[in-house]
C-alpha cells in the first residue's frame, strides 16, 4: 500500500468505490467494524476516514441504519470578476432568497477600519451584519463597513426588503471594486451564523468597492465552502 496516512487510504479506497460507481448514490457502505477488519486498523482510524467523507458531502450517516453514498451536492457559484445582488442570483437560481439582519449601526472607526475604509480613526461610520439564505439554508455572512460621508441614509434603509448590495449601487454608481479570496477557518460567530460544523471549510471573500473615485465601503463576506464556489472568465483579444 502507499506510504499515506492510514485514514487516508481508507477514504481513498471509498472514494474511489464511489467515483467508480461500484457503491452508488443510496447504497450502503461497509461498515466500519467490516472496514477495521479489512485494513486491520483500529476503528478510530476508520470513523476519521468516514468522518471527512461525510464532511466532504459523499457520505451520509444513518442513525442504526448505517452510512450511505448520497448525491453530489451542486455547489452555488458566483462571479467573482463582478458584483452581482445576491437575492437576484438566488432567485435565478429558482430557489427562494431570504434574509436575516443581525445588527445595523453607527460606530466609530478603530485603526484597522479606519485604514480599511480610507477614513480618519474615530471617524462616524456605517455598520452592518445581514445573513442571506437560500431556501432557508444560510450561503452567506455579510458584514459590511459603510462611509457615512457619502451614504447618510444607509441606516434608514430596511435590508430585509434590500441588500445592501443593491441599494450601494443605486446610490453610489460602482466604478472600481478590490476583491481578495482566502480560505480561512471559521471563528464561533462565522460557524453559527452559516451552520457550520467545527471542520467543514469556509471561503472568505474580502471587498472593498469604490464609487467616482471615492472608497464607499468595505465588506466581508463568508461562505460555507462546501457550498459555494467563486468563478470568474477572462475574455483575450
Amino acid at each position: 500500500m502507499s506510504q499515506a496516512p492510514l485514514y487516508l487510504q481508507i477514504k481513498q479506497f471509498i472514494h474511489q468505490k464511489i467515483l467508480s460507481g461500484q457503491w452508488p448514490v443510496g447504497q450502503r457502505i461497509s461498515t466500519e467494524l467490516e472496514l477495521t477488519e479489512q485494513f486491520n486498523v483500529s476503528r478510530m482510524t476508520v470513523n476519521k476516514a468516514i468522518r471527512d467523507l461525510v464532511n466532504e458531502g459523499h457520505l451520509q450517516r444513518r442513525p442504526r441504519l448505517g452510512t450511505f453514498v448520497c448525491a453530489p451536492e451542486e455547489k452555488v457559484q458566483s462571479p467573482l470578476l463582478d458584483i452581482r445582488n445576491i437575492a437576484e442570483e438566488v432567485t435565478q437560481r429558482g430557489k427562494q432568497y431570504s434574509n436575516s439582519v443581525i445588527k445595523q449601526s453607527s460606530i466609530l472607526a478603530d485603526e484597522h477600519t479606519a485604514t480599511k475604509l480610507g477614513v480618519m480613526i474615530n471617524s462616524t461610520i456605517f455598520y452592518s451584519e445581514i445573513i442571506h439564505f437560500e431556501d432557508k439554508s444560510p450561503i452567506q455572512l455579510e458584514i459590511r463597513w459603510v462611509n457615512a460621508s457619502y451614504v447618510p441614509d444607509y441606516l434608514n434603509q430596511d435590508f430585509s426588503t434590500i441588500t445592501p448590495n443593491l441599494y450601494l449601487s443605486q446610490s453610489c454608481p460602482l466604478s472600481a471594486i478590490e476583491h481578495t479570496v482566502e480560505a480561512v477557518v471559521a471563528d464561533d460567530k462565522v460557524r453559527d451564523a452559516l451552520k457550520l460544523k467545527a471542520n467543514d471549510p469556509c471561503l472568505l471573500l474580502n471587498r472593498r468597492t469604490w464609487s467616482h473615485d471615492k472608497l464607499v465601503s468595505c465588506a466581508l463576506l463568508y461562505h460555507p465552502g462546501n457550498k459555494y464556489k467563486l468563478s470568474s472568465k477572462l475574455i483575450m483579444n
